[in-house]
């Protein structure tokens, strides 16, 4: 490869580096905020993807297990970057937030009770809300292309109120955009042989059986966990308490909630709260270790699935199927944005932060990461004595 293609690549891994680093040392919210967080950078500030392109690679995470929002990273570090790209960008995510949860879990174990947080959450919840009413006010623009899928985006939003399983939205949503295509045969062969190569990435493998924490038989837990979990923060959390809690005993029901507790309050991927409980459990390497085993699988799932996405957006089908489960999408982060909103606004001072926010983002077009920021020393300002 000449220098000067060297070079542009190593200039590519480093701008990769620093915009997740960032976003995995501020990124507070869960999911839903971590992809507003990502489309502002991503999309509208730097132009990497287009808005459909980066609709097709969020409706992808949504198909195989592990932490959407990571993966959406790893997706952009591979088409930015190629492999590297794709190692370095996750890594960069999920790096801050490892290493806060691992400093609160000797916090935790040396002194036995969680740091407090109430007042930076509380300012830094509402500006978390305006960014993903940003976010779903752009994506919603370019995803929602005609008044059929205006329908089925309401049809999911009332689906995921009504605690449907959320695979089972995304293919409602998928499967009503198909009247809108010409079903030709060569068309539905071509559908059929991408769905049948995406087929395998849905699954997951097996449990460990294990009675004494050992670090390999932890790592295979949550790798496991990490294979198969579909889904919401509460679904970890169910997922956890089966194996940590009831069927092996490492954790008591308290430690196991002040894990998630630490989780939802760090910035970056939920999924940390493996590396508190590895903390817990078996010091730095139990952290290291039980970071490593719920995070590989989705570098693993992405790296597998990423080339099938272009194939998904070329197939006229498969094109107006993601049109579907793109919406789908949408509507469960609508209604994960309402569920928020309800915790994050408690009184008339959070309301004016969202609203001044939202002010803010639409008229000056404002960095969220300062944001953020901001609204953390909002909160602390109000909390103090």
């Amino acid at each position: 490869m000449p220098p000067a293609m060297d070079q542009s690549k190593n200039n590519r891994l480093t701008e990769l580096a620093l915009v997740f680093l960032k976003l995995g040392t501020v990124a507070f919210g869960g999911p839903a905020a971590h992809v507003a967080m990502m489309d502002e950078q991503i999309v509208r500030q730097r132009g990497w993807l287009t808005n459909q392109e980066f609709l097709d690679y969020l409706s992808a995470t949504n198909f195989i297990p592990g932490p959407n929002s990571t993966e959406m990273a790893i997706h952009i570090g591979h088409r930015r970057a190629g492999w590297l790209g794709l190692i370095v960008a996750g890594t960069c995510f999920i790096l801050p937030a490892a290493m806060i949860v691992t400093a609160i879990g000797w916090a935790y174990v040396k002194f036995g009770k969680l740091p407090q947080a109430t007042g930076l959450l509380y300012g830094i919840k509402p500006v978390v809300i305006a960014i993903i009413l940003q976010a779903l006010w752009k994506l919603g623009s370019a995803a929602i292309k005609n008044g059929w899928l205006v329908i089925i985006t309401m049809v999911a939003v009332l689906l995921s109120i009504l605690r449907v399983n959320e695979l089972l939205i995304l293919a409602i949503g998928g499967i009503a955009a198909l009247p809108w295509t010409r079903l030709t045969s060569d068309e539905l062969k071509k559908f059929g042989d991408t769905a049948r190569a995406w087929i395998p990435f849905t699954g997951g493998v097996g449990a460990v059986a294990g009675t004494t924490v050992g670090l390999w038989p932890m790592f295979l837990i949550f790798a496991k966990i990490g294979s198969v979990l579909f889904g919401s923060g509460y679904v970890l959390l169910a997922f956890l308490r089966a194996d940590l809690v009831e069927r092996y005993h490492w954790l008591t029901q308290r430690q196991l909630f002040d894990a998630i507790a630490v989780g939802q309050v760090t910035p970056g991927p939920l999924f940390t709260t493996a590396t508190f409980i590895g903390y817990i459990l078996r010091g730095p390497k139990g952290a290291l270790f039980a970071t490593l085993g719920i995070f590989l699988p989705a570098f693993f799932f992405v790296a597998i699935s990423a080339p099938l996405v272009p194939k998904l957006r070329s197939s006229v089908i498969a094109s107006k199927v993601l049109d579907g489960v793109n919406v789908a999408s949408l509507a469960l982060m609508i209604v994960v944005t309402w569920q928020l909103g309800r915790a994050a606004l408690v009184d008339w001072w959070t309301v004016g932060i969202v609203v001044a926010s939202l002010l803010i983002l639409y008229r000056y077009r404002v960095n969220s990461v300062w944001l953020v920021l901001a609204g953390g020393l909002c909160g602390l300002i109000a909390h103090m004595p």
